[in-house]
């Protein structure tokens, strides 16, 4: 950091006049009066210590608008906290998200400033999640004095609500890890006392010795068959009454006939217990779910995936009054009153206000469209820059978003045809394994052998489905944790199964393609003040305003305008030294200057204007930047074969100008979330396997419709839910080393299945014949388990640092 970076956050501090502070006698710079005004409330209340102990700059913090500080206060209404504030004894509890950390200082600031703040009895930040916990006092303090003061620091916080998944998923998570901690300390515990006697390691140990270790082996099993094995001897349950059975058939049975088998040696006397075998055993199996539970688990951390598109209350307008009710009370030719920057809850139609609404979570269009009174709105749509008042006309499950999601879920309920022949092989598979064991037993007991059941578990042990059942979940979860250190997170059992047979990848283009939000691409000056200067005067007006365009002025230095005043579809006004100062579209700053307009060309994108009464000062020039690395994945998928397809909702121009600087083979504009499901059935009809690559709520029906849907990293968090795989990273060429990781999944897999067939094929005569000893057939399905997990865990390994043609000769090798 320079001495002219700002000391708060470490952005370029230029500022003339520059803004500054004596700090312990040392003269520090900042970039604008918020960092500034941050610092001082950070000496103010002596926790200096932050920037000692930071390891990365704080984040540039920005004042609340108006509007927002109206939707912070709202939050008071009883109603509103209903779904994510509880009371405790002490007070009232809520969960929020926090956002703007950046290292470990900040969740030292946050919580030793909000120990200050009246009224706050606790308050933690998790690091992980950036999820806090508040615990206040409602009598001392409201919410929204203690949101506002969090916001203070130049942090966010947002109410977390999370959702039914995410809940069943949590829970879930906790159970499984306890049930495999518990059946791990039992295998360890009874191998210890097991393995010496196995190996003769221990000779001359007299019976009451070793009825001892028997007892105490069967107080170590129990635990691990009766809480850890629950699952295994539930599942059976089902499979009985349903008549489908499924792997956890058999492994009940083998570990409830070896516990009880065991448990009578025990109590009555006999040869041979296996409370080893039954820990050992169950740990392995629970290993192996554990691991796939826990990337779901991890997928699903999505944080209230429906927050800010279905909307659980809304402001209904009666008698002249506003009341905050219900979204489920709302019904029909009601009217529902919109403030700025809230989200519809409702399709209707305006009756009253005009505005801007960002409809992206509908149409995947990053540019607002104007409303006015008799325009058809839809919920999920963000309201602009002023109220509006719409009559409704559908409500809940009859909205257009909601029909978007009941389209996904119907598409999703289909199950694809590979789990459906690997549920029939899989079936005709147990139920042979069940046949066999008791034929043994029989063919034995008639034979007069004393051991016949001994002969009989250890055939039922050693055809055990461990190895089976481990050769696909072990291999693309090892896979799934290569992907995940190069950003590319599969969220579905199936993804990297069904990568391999890939040949169409289809693209959306706002947030996927392209960055998703307007850029600064260029700046021209007219008149005397240097470009520096325009571009700070043009910051001072659009900090007073939350559209789209002016979110690209926000992070910029600026200087300080007064009587700033938003014009409606036309720009901002303000005055600056005693000058009127002019920002917006040509024709708006045209009709308040008396100077003739510059002559220059039309650019793609947006062009906005700065003047004053008398002068042309600047233009800006905005777009939807391209991705650095779209073209690189483009071509090096079109070199490994594989079609490319831009297929938008952008009803611009701008899709076909993006195919075509990209290369793509095949452009589609103007598509509804209903017509790109078309497409897509489309293509599937001609036999080409799918994968839609998308972020926006209006990809969901199209991306559940293709063989695999990709999320770009920073989608909606919806669409992160249901889709088969998240771009973390949002680099493009990660889904060409997806489908390289798929290929040799496949092969793993191949080579389990392989190693799984070849070893029942010895195992299983040898154990029949009466060759094998149940603890032997125990140690020969763990080894055989290991086996494939170790072979699975090749694939975990990062890959090296391939260049994209490699990558490519890989593929087209491959296919």
């Amino acid at each position: 950091m320079t001495p002219l970076d700002c000391f708060h956050c470490g952005e370029p501090a230029p500022g003339r006049p520059a803004i500054t502070l004596d700090l312990e006698g040392e003269l520090r710079h900042f970039c604008c009066q918020g960092c500034k005004a941050v610092c001082e409330t950070i000496r103010a209340e002596g926790l200096d210590g932050f920037y000692q102990f930071r390891t990365e700059n704080a984040v540039t913090p920005r004042e609340l608008t108006a509007p927002e500080l109206d939707r912070i206060r709202e939050l008071d209404h009883p109603l509103v906290q209903k779904s994510f504030v509880s009371p405790v004894k002490a007070g009232q509890e809520a969960t929020l998200l926090i956002s703007g950390i950046t290292c470990a200082a900040c969740i030292w600031l946050l919580e030793n400033h909000m120990a200050k703040q009246p009224g706050v009895i606790s308050f933690s930040v998790n690091h992980s999640t950036q999820r806090a916990r508040l615990v206040w006092n409602p009598e001392q303090a409201r919410l929204s004095q203690l949101l506002i003061a969090i916001h203070e620091l130049g942090y966010r916080a947002r109410p977390y609500q999370a959702d039914e998944a995410e809940q069943a998923l949590k829970a879930e998570h906790r159970s499984m890890l306890i049930r495999l901690a518990v059946a791990g300390i039992g295998s360890f515990q009874s191998m210890m006392l097991a393995f010496p006697l196995y190996f003769e390691l221990i000779n001359d140990l007299s019976d009451d010795f070793i009825g001892f270790f028997r007892w105490f082996g069967l107080l170590v099993a129990t635990p691990v068959v009766l809480y850890s094995a629950k699952p295994f001897f539930r599942n059976a349950l089902r499979d009985i009454t349903s008549r489908q059975f499924t792997m956890d058939l058999p492994v009940a049975i083998a570990i409830g006939i070896a516990y009880v088998a065991s448990a009578w040696v025990t109590v009555f006397g006999g040869d041979e217990v296996y409370f080893e075998s039954v820990c050992m055993f169950t740990f392995f199996l629970l290993l192996g779910r554990y691991v796939e539970v826990q990337a779901r688990y991890r997928a699903g951390l999505t944080g209230n995936a429906l927050a800010g598109f279905q909307p659980s209350v809304a402001s209904l307008a009666r008698d002249g009054e506003t009341d905050i009710v219900p979204v489920h009370d709302i019904k029909p030719g009601d009217i529902v009153q919109v403030r700025p920057g809230e989200t519809l809850p409702v399709d209707g139609e305006i009756v009253s206000g005009e505005s801007t609404l960002n409809e992206a979570a509908l149409t995947g269009e990053y540019l607002p469209e104007t409303r006015r009174p008799g325009d058809t709105v839809h919920a999920g749509s963000v309201n602009g820059e002023n109220p509006l008042n719409v009559r409704v006309v559908r409500a809940g499950a009859q909205t257009r978003l909601s029909g978007i999601l009941r389209v996904l879920d119907r598409v999703q309920a289909e199950k694809p045809p590979v789990a459906r022949l690997a549920d029939r092989i899989a079936g005709k598979f147990i139920k042979q394994v069940l046949i066999l064991a008791p034929v043994v037993w029989g063919g034995w007991w008639l034979a007069g052998a004393d051991n016949a059941f001994d002969i009989a578990l250890a055939v039922l042990v050693v055809t055990c489905p461990c190895a089976l059942s481990l050769a696909t979940p072990t291999a693309i979860t090892a896979a799934t944790v290569r992907l995940r250190k190069l950003g590319f997170l599969p969220t579905r059992g199936h993804t990297l199964e069904s990568m391999k047979t890939i040949d169409t990848v289809v693209f959306d283009k706002t947030g996927t393609l392209t960055r998703g939000e307007l850029s600064l691409t260029d700046s021209l000056a007219f008149g005397d003040t240097d470009i520096d200067h325009c571009r700070k005067i043009a910051a001072g007006l659009e900090k007073h305003s939350e559209h789209p365009i002016a979110k690209v002025f926000h992070e910029q230095p600026s200087v300080t305008v007064t009587d700033v005043t938003n014009h409606l579809g036309g720009g901002l006004s303000g005055k600056l030294d005693g000058r009127n100062i002019y920002i917006g579209h040509k024709a708006f700053v045209a009709g308040k200057t008396s100077a003739q307009p510059p002559e220059t060309e039309q650019p793609p994108g947006m062009e906005i204007w700065l003047a004053t009464d008398q002068q042309w000062l600047a233009s800006f020039r905005m777009d939807d930047q391209i991705r650095d690395d779209a073209a690189e994945a483009v071509t090096a998928l079109q070199q490994a074969g594989v079609q490319t397809i831009l297929l938008s909702g952008d009803r611009s121009g701008h899709v076909q100008q993006v195919a075509e600087q990209l290369g793509i083979d095949r452009a589609i504009g103007e598509a509804s979330p209903e017509q790109k499901l078309e497409v897509l059935n489309g293509l599937r009809e001609q036999g080409h396997r799918v994968m839609m690559v998308g972020d926006g709520l209006n990809d969901l029906p199209s991306m559940a419709g293709a063989g695999i849907s990709v999320a770009m990293g920073a989608a909606a968090d919806l669409t992160q839910l249901k889709a088969d795989a998240v771009l973390l990273n949002g680099q493009l060429m990660q889904l060409l080393e997806a489908m390289k990781t798929s290929r040799q999944t496949r092969d793993i897999i191949r080579q389990n299945m392989a190693w799984a067939l070849v070893y029942n094929l010895l195992a299983l005569p040898l154990a029949a014949a009466g060759f094998v000893t149940p603890w032997l057939a125990a140690i020969g399905m763990s080894a055989s388990s290991l086996i494939v997990v170790l072979n699975a865990l090749r694939l975990s390994k990062p890959p090296g640092k391939s260049k994209p043609l490699q990558v490519q000769q890989t593929l087209a090798t491959a296919a």
